[in-house]
């Protein structure tokens, strides 16, 4: 039924417009046994995947240049993430196609206004304070207000969406997702030089990270249009990433023989550098690996922390930002230029406000995490421990600068090669006045 329905949608869309229909043949993963790409114009293209150990069809519509689908040499479309766009999103599937189809909603509730268009937004990480607070509240709430109930949005956390964070950038490139939110460390698996600013031990407070973010932001910008197709629409930050230990941790020495929790290739740098073994897992099996004893140590930021009970299972907490955890907001530029002109104005106008929401949050959240772990300072949305903070001492400082320059920066510049070093000296260098050093 649900087959039979979801084709004659597309069919009858195909019937009355008239376009050519061409048929793709495109391979997935190995459990599709059948899956292909049909254009009804240059703007709209659907990708039909059978899944033969589930025996189900899902339809993920993907507002791209279908050129942009077939040239992939990666998978980039899987089925799982078709099933997650049609659980999550309800009308997701749908959400550029022209109105005369999305209609088939309207006339479910007679006498109610209808929003003209709805969005599509794959945002932050479900467990941090700022989607919760911040961006599920704009989209869902704050952007009807604004526009009067013109325009509204779904929301859905990216580590809820069933899609691993490292394709995020190759499913906005093409469309599938056309408004995303993503990591700069998980971007980093396609584009190393995208982790720049939020690179180990680069940045001990937020005001380092302000001014790096600033220097990086025009090339960032650049290359997401020029080489993805992407619209830059924001540059988000979460709380400082700090060191939770089991063990008492008086300085950055004592990390030395420690297993440590990291997110990132260029946390597991600085880590690595002080002599730790860095454990490279996602932000929902911290807890895990903790109860394991697969790590002692974690880096996150304090209140995220906090907010999982890592305050009952560690009992040290070193205040030195390791990293910060920079993401992005963008759009697929195709979908961005095709939403309605008024749209596109309101969000050019809001987002930036609240990117600054966001920053100034995620500043706040730094000190009441701390707080909240302690138990000392006002701890108003976490919960009071009793954790032994220790703040970074001069010695720590320099310490953490040079493993910076001596080992972070140099296996960055390795692993990237020389673009990243050209990208460091051209956008880095200024403000951190650290030369990228040569891969010779």
């Amino acid at each position: 039924m649900r087959r039979k329905r979801l084709d004659g949608q597309l069919n009858g869309r195909a019937s009355s417009t008239g376009s050519r229909h061409q048929l793709v043949a495109y391979q997935t993963l190995p459990s599709v046994t059948n899956a292909t790409v049909t254009a009804y114009s240059t703007v709209n293209a659907f990708v039909r995947c059978y899944d033969s150990k589930e025996e189900t069809l899902s339809v993920i519509a993907a507002p791209h240049n279908l050129g942009a689908l077939r040239g992939s040499r990666r998978p980039v479309v899987y089925c799982h993430a078709a099933r997650f766009l049609k659980v999550s999103f309800a009308a997701a599937l749908l959400s550029f196609l022209p109105n005369d189809v999305l209609a088939v909603d309207a006339t479910s509730k007679p006498g109610k206004a209808q929003p003209v268009q709805t969005l599509r937004i794959v945002g932050g990480l479900a467990g941090a304070g700022r989607f919760a607070r911040l961006e599920q509240p704009f989209w869902t709430t704050e952007l009807a207000k604004l526009s009067n109930g013109k325009f509204t949005a779904e929301v859905v956390p990216f580590d809820r969406a069933g899609i691993p964070g490292q394709d995020l950038l190759r499913m906005m490139q093409i469309g599938v997702i056309p408004f995303g939110t993503t990591l700069l460390s998980q971007m980093a698996a396609i584009a190393p030089e995208f982790n720049a600013p939020d690179l180990g031990g680069l940045n001990p407070d937020i005001a380092s990270l302000r001014k790096a973010v600033a220097s990086f932001r025009p090339y960032l910008k650049k290359s997401l249009h020029e080489q993805y197709n992407i619209e830059l629409l924001g540059i988000y930050t979460y709380p400082a990433q700090v060191i939770f230990c089991q063990k008492p941790l008086a300085s950055l020495a004592d990390v030395k023989g420690r297993r440590v929790r990291v997110s990132s290739a260029t946390g597991a740098d600085f880590i690595r550098g002080l002599g730790g073994t860095p454990v490279i897992t996602e932000y929902s099996e911290v807890m895990r690996n903790m109860a394991s004893g697969n790590t002692e140590c974690a880096v996150t930021a304090a209140k995220s922390g906090n907010s999982i009970g890592l305050h009952e299972k560690t009992t040290q907490l070193y205040n030195l930002p390791v990293t910060w955890g920079l993401s992005v907001f963008a759009a697929n530029n195709n979908a961005w230029h095709a939403i309605h002109p008024e749209l596109r104005a309101l969000l050019e106008r809001e987002l930036p406000n609240l990117e600054q929401r966001i920053w100034a949050a995620s500043e706040r959240d730094t000190v009441e995490g701390i707080a909240c772990n302690t138990g000392v300072g006002d701890c108003e949305s976490g919960k009071k421990g009793k954790m032994v903070a220790t703040n970074p001492t001069r010695d720590d400082l320099k310490r953490s600068e040079q493993i910076l320059r001596t080992v972070v920066l140099k296996n960055w510049v390795q692993r990237c090669g020389e673009r990243c070093a050209s990208v460091w000296n051209e956008t880095l260098r200024r403000v951190t006045r650290l030369d990228a050093p040569s891969t010779n």
